[in-house]
């Protein structure tokens, strides 16, 4: 039973199951880095040099930069969910309801989960970042970056119907990244960082009532929280054949953590789930990003970009426990590599103003068969505007909104709680709008 029960450390591996704290990526990823290159949907984001905020997108761009700046902002993100056509039911074996019939032979329907679906269990979040580039001269160049990754965060309220299938779910990942790029001629300049990375992460599940000896009561709650830290490493190439066009490419590294935190239960949960240590082996993807930017005129460039991530290492989610001999959770989630792809375009209105809009089509790397109500997510479209203000040669002021919609989804689990079988199905339908801001001083 303790297998089944402790399934709330699900969220602490899946690192961020919920799909929208992170409205501009697919998975747990997050792509608020850059407000600038938010306005043109990132689509530009390994080739087009705006800032400082290359130092993520493209290391091998700060060589590209013609004096030291420093970049900092955040992109604001705000997240409706709609929940509808839900359907719940629990059913208890036969033996433990006292037929005199061997266990599993037959399941006695108990009726309908009681509960709400407000939906809308994304609170609203400010993601930030700061970057800073010093050239050092024509070919050498150096760069900092601290900025977050990956995260996601679901609040649903307590009576929700699909509690029992988890109810919290929180990942923070904060990284540090010292860069180095040098550029070799005119035409080619490469960049590489190293980084430092810290996650740490909460998940909670609702125990139902009934297998804590209260029918019709309270739930009970199991809680998971772990944390660690781990190195990576990025690797950029950026291609100049003519002034005009520009070709970037950039590698990010997978990165390995080992979770280790503490399992704890209240509410009665404690007798049937044993307070211990756990831990849990959770690897983000390596990803791979291209782009190109092409100066149409004088004030017209337009961006294409594609990305990769390797969301086929998340395979299942195995949490171990101090005290249990057996892994306290084991479930399948059999994640596939995910591609998107975005268009956008710069153009510069005066020397002091420069608009932008972009296209993002990103597809989700969830499947029907193991999608949860921590990850409630599919394919999305994000539709991004922007403009960038410099009054002065020294001072730019970058502001963008970015609205994502999804394609509407269906979730349909069971899960065995010792006698007990739950289920739960709902079709869910999220969109979110981001509002980013930006300020870059040059040196």
């Amino acid at each position: 039973m303790k297998n089944k029960l402790n399934r709330l450390s699900l969220a602490v591996a899946i690192a961020a199951a919920a799909f929208a704290s992170q409205a501009q990526a697919g998975g747990y990823q997050i792509n608020e880095q850059s407000v600038s290159g938010q306005g043109y949907g990132h689509a530009g984001r390994s080739s087009n040099v705006n800032d400082a905020t290359i130092v993520f997108g493209n290391p091998a761009g700060m060589s590209f930069l013609d004096r030291a700046q420093v970049t900092a902002g955040g992109t604001y993100l705000n997240v409706n969910s709609d929940i509808s056509n839900t359907r719940s039911n629990s059913s208890i074996d036969g033996a433990a309801a006292g037929l005199g019939v061997p266990p599993g032979a037959v399941q006695v329907p108990t009726g309908p989960i009681s509960g709400t679906n407000d939906g809308d269990m994304v609170p609203g979040s400010l993601i930030p970042f700061a970057f800073y580039a010093h050239p050092v001269n024509e070919r050498l160049a150096f760069g900092f970056g601290v900025y977050v990754p990956f995260g996601s965060k679901t609040d649903y309220e307590d009576t929700f119907e699909g509690r029992n299938f988890g109810n919290y779910t929180e990942l923070r990942v904060l990284s540090a990244q010292p860069t180095v790029s040098y550029r070799f001629n005119d035409q080619w300049s490469v960049g590489v960082g190293v980084t430092y990375n810290r996650v740490d992460g909460e998940l909670a599940t609702k125990i139902p009532g009934v297998l804590l000896g209260r029918p019709g009561g309270p739930d009970g709650e199991v809680r998971v929280e772990g944390d660690d830290e781990a190195l990576g490493y990025n690797l950029g190439v950026m291609y100049q054949p003519i002034p005009e066009t520009t070709l970037g490419l950039t590698y990010r590294s997978k990165v390995s953590y080992t979770l280790e935190g503490q399992s704890r239960a209240s509410g009665g949960a404690e007798a049937l789930i044993p307070n211990q240590d756990a831990s849990l082996e959770l690897t983000t993807p390596e990803t791979v990003n291209f782009s190109i930017t092409q100066q149409m005129t004088d004030d017209l460039k337009l961006m294409f970009g594609a990305s990769w991530a390797r969301w086929s290492r998340f395979e299942e989610i195995r949490i171990d426990g101090s005290i249990s001999p057996d892994p306290i959770t084991q479930e399948t989630q059999n994640y596939s590599n995910a591609w998107a792809y975005s268009v956008g375009g710069e153009y510069q209105l005066n020397p002091q103003v420069v608009l932008r809009a972009g296209v993002t089509i990103d597809n989700t790397p969830t499947n029907d068969t193991f999608r949860s109500v921590r990850i409630p997510s599919d394919d999305r479209r994000i539709f991004s505007i922007g403009a960038g203000w410099s009054p002065t040669e020294d001072l730019t002021l970058d502001l963008a909104y970015s609205y994502l919609t999804e394609r509407g989804t269906r979730i349909d689990r069971e899960r065995t709680l010792g006698p007990t079988q739950l289920e739960y199905a709902a079709d869910y339908k999220n969109e979110a709008h981001g509002f980013g801001a930006q300020l870059t001083y040059r040196f």
